[in-house]
């Protein structure tokens, strides 16, 4: 059996080329940079694929993953996330005294928090997906600071108070 196809105009084949590479073009630079304007308003879901606590106590590091919540959430440099995922690991160790878990934990995220990740919880989760390391702008840094105070005047006590019922153990923050 023998397929045809109907035959195009050039005409057509050209228009059709040219809207394909504006689809492409328009693709790649959407991913390519981000302005501040696109930054979304934070979230947290806490420890996100790892509990925020123990049985008995079922926040006892949920503060840990919110200030890592908030590094995430804003991105920046490489570095900038390497010193977050440390000071997961060490507020997961001060909290606990549980060298493992706090290792375990670090060791996730350095896993699984890659910027190029598709995930709700990758490097830079504020921003659209293809910022990669990049550090911040002045004008990010200040769009930055203006969403995390419209979320804590919105979340007086975060994600821990709303879904645990305990305020976060370390102070508030912006991940700078």
């Amino acid at each position: 059996m023998t397929t045809t196809f109907p035959r195009r105009s050039g005409r057509a084949v050209r228009e059709l080329l040219v809207l394909t590479a504006a689809l492409v073009l328009a693709c790649l630079s959407s991913g390519a940079s981000a302005h501040a304007a696109d930054l979304a308003d934070f979230t947290s879901d806490g420890c996100s694929l790892f509990p925020d606590g123990t049985i008995t106590d079922r926040a006892k590091w949920c503060g840990c993953c919110l200030m890592h919540d908030i590094a995430y959430w804003r991105g920046g440099t490489e570095e900038e996330r390497k010193r977050a995922d440390a000071a997961l690991r060490d507020c997961v160790l001060e909290h606990t005294g549980d060298k493992a878990l706090s290792e375990t934990m670090y060791l996730g995220v350095r896993a699984g928090g890659h910027p190029v990740f598709p995930a709700w919880y990758r490097w830079a989760y504020g921003w659209p997906y293809g910022r990669g390391y990049n550090a911040l702008s002045d004008e990010e840094r200040e769009q930055v600071r203006k969403r995390l105070d419209g979320y804590w005047k919105g979340h007086p006590g975060g994600y821990c108070a709303e879904e645990h019922g305990v305020l976060p153990k370390k102070e508030r923050g912006d991940g700078q």
